[in-house]
């Protein structure tokens, strides 16, 4: 028997990951669960919001399903350790980046994907009185170790940084500035992990049947890095004849998003602008709530919903949250190992529930969330889990 490391993390992590497990044994998949500790309160007590003891799990069973995790900027995370462990040198570092980097989990790709009945989902003039629904059905791939992301950054940036930095002639309009009033962020790109993450997205096109990749940058200003990104793909293109390689620059994208959704099959961008790009075509299918994704690497591969954490929600009883992106997060898993049929039984279950309309979260119901929007029918986390549940077939 298979065994998945479940980190839930924070705030509603802690809420939908066991929902999500809910579905899969009703649907037939059994596995062993073992969990993995990572998260603020960890960070909070040791310094580390990614403990050793989590990465040796997944070094060993290789198949994660994470939650979610709260995240603060530097000073504030600093306040929030344990009074020992303050000015002790510790910083903090997202969990879910440092389990991307530490696995090399590059490939990332979030679908998004309208389900049929969502009154969430993107509607536009039909300039006759009435309205259009787009079926979007878009797959965003994310270079997902790279990029803006790569954490390779500096505030007060050292003498020998500052030094090397000056070497190029656009610098000179900084020199009046002093180092301890600066700070440094790259943007790294390299041709190995680009042509993988293309190279992905167009098998991806090839197996589910899309006509279109398009590369998501911004060259006319990133010369060099959305330069290399589209060289790569013009170059990885001419192996899928068959398919269109579009590119697109990321601002127009935002803008055309929500003119001709229907028309963008796979989309594959750099870290940052892929994160930008997968928020926006999420909001058109139902927001985050319907968000799913997957991280996967040569030997590793980490399951997780794209939302953050909530924390205002995760005392509320009963819960309100809506459970599906979490569980087509473990859809995408059970894709991975090979279990495609209960993946598809799931997803259909989902389907059959959002068409039926009876149950719905109070994110679907355009509710505020609180106490009170289960008094205005909205349906409880539960509640839809176990519609859920009933759909499956």
């Amino acid at each position: 028997m298979r065994t998945i490391v479940s980190m839930p993390g924070d705030g509603i992590g802690k809420t939908v990951l066991p929902e999500a497990i809910r579905v899969m044994e009703a649907a037939g998949f059994e596995a062993n669960y073992v969990h993995g500790d990572i998260g603020w309160e960890f960070w909070q007590k040791e310094g580390n919001a990614l403990p050793q003891r989590t990465i040796d799990l997944l070094e060993e069973h290789k198949i994660g399903l994470f939650g979610a995790i709260t995240s603060k900027p530097k000073a504030e995370a600093a306040k929030e350790l344990a009074p020992e462990l303050q000015d002790k040198g510790y910083v903090y570092f997202s969990p879910i980046v440092g389990l991307r980097q530490h696995f090399n989990l590059d490939i990332c790709t979030r679908p998004c994907k309208a389900f049929k009945g969502n009154p969430l989902n993107f509607i536009i003039q039909d300039g006759k009185g009435g309205f259009i629904e787009p079926p979007v059905d878009a797959v965003v791939f994310r270079q997902n170790t790279e990029g803006m992301y790569g954490g390779i950054e500096w505030t007060n940036p050292p003498k020998v940084v500052r030094d090397a930095l000056e070497t190029h002639p656009k610098m000179k309009k900084f020199a009046h500035v002093k180092s301890e009033d600066m700070a440094i962020s790259t943007r790294i790109v390299s041709r190995q992990a680009t042509e993988r993450i293309i190279r992905a997205a167009f098998e991806y096109a090839k197996k589910h049947g899309y006509s279109n990749v398009t590369v998501c940058e911004k060259p006319n200003v990133l010369r060099e890095t959305s330069g290399m990104f589209l060289t790569v793909g013009k170059e990885v293109a001419k192996e899928y004849p068959d398919i269109q390689l579009w590119d697109t620059n990321i601002d127009a994208q935002m803008m055309w998003l929500t003119k001709n959704p229907e028309t963008y099959g796979v989309i594959v961008s750099e870290n940052m602008f892929g994160d930008i790009t997968s928020d926006g075509f999420a909001g058109l299918v139902g927001g985050l709530g319907f968000a799913c994704s997957a991280n996967v690497g040569d030997e590793v591969a980490v399951f997780e919903p794209t939302h953050g954490s909530a924390p205002k929600y995760e005392e509320l009883k009963p819960s309100i949250v809506n459970p599906i992106a979490m569980i087509l997060s473990a859809c995408m898993m059970l894709d991975h190992i090979g279990e495609e049929d209960k993946a598809k039984k799931i997803r259909d279950a989902i389907a059959a529930v959002i068409e039926e309309g009876k149950v719905r979260t109070y994110d679907m119901m355009k509710l505020r969330g609180g106490p009170k929007a289960i008094e205005q029918g909205a349906a409880t986390t539960q509640q839809m889990t176990d519609a859920i549940i009933s759909k499956l077939a």
